[in-house]
């Protein structure tokens, strides 16, 4: 996302970068709970409240000042990342998520969506050593590895969430192989963002 910020900053854009669950104090607060291992127990639906709170005071705060200010906003997860961990992977199927978005974020939909595909395992493994890295070098007590711990078949229900998004999807949500480097990876997104976003 950073790379991409960066080439549609030297094409003359203004971007906003952000990230969910979070973006704004409060939806920060609301990460530490929805991800830190500490709160294993947490039921899926109070989850699926919780996504959604943030969601909404993201939508309100950041995202909707910045598209009136003309802004291009790059958000890392929205909705379909719902959908797909909560109504897929914790099997509380689409219909909640998608009403939720209806009454929650007024059907706001992203212009364009990367779904970034790669081996899932290697995923998850690049995902723990990131979430371990920032857990020792910020010292903050606490770690986001609550949806790392998760099964296999959870992994695996998870992208078939995100498969079917794509193919529902299709004129908004591009599916990019990331399974090359991070600069392959980055070229294949500048096409699409290129040819899809006309930017």
């Amino acid at each position: 996302m950073r790379k991409l910020a960066v080439a549609l900053q030297a094409a003359g854009h203004k971007v906003v970068e952000t990230r969910e669950p979070g973006g704004t104090v409060t939806g920060e607060k609301i990460r530490k709970v929805l991800l830190d291992s500490g709160t294993a127990g947490l039921d899926p639906r109070a989850e699926m409240a919780l996504m959604f709170a943030s969601r909404a005071q993201h939508i309100a705060e950041v995202i909707e000042p910045a598209l009136v200010a003309g802004a291009v906003v790059l958000c890392d997860r929205f909705t379909d990342s719902t959908e797909a961990y909560q109504g897929s992977g914790r099997k509380l199927g689409s219909e909640p998520v998608l009403e939720l978005h209806r009454v929650l974020c007024g059907g706001l939909q992203p212009d364009l969506t990367l779904l970034l595909d790669s081996n899932p395992h290697t995923s998850l493994n690049r995902a723990r050593r990131r979430n371990a890295l920032e857990a020792k070098s910020s010292n903050r007590g606490h770690d986001e590895n609550r949806f790392e711990r998760e099964t296999r078949a959870f992994f695996g229900r998870v992208r078939e969430g995100f498969a079917a998004i794509a193919k529902r999807e299709s004129g908004r949500v591009v599916v990019i192989d990331a399974r090359g480097t991070p600069g392959q990876t980055h070229q294949r997104i500048l096409e699409v963002v290129r040819r899809k976003a006309k930017l």
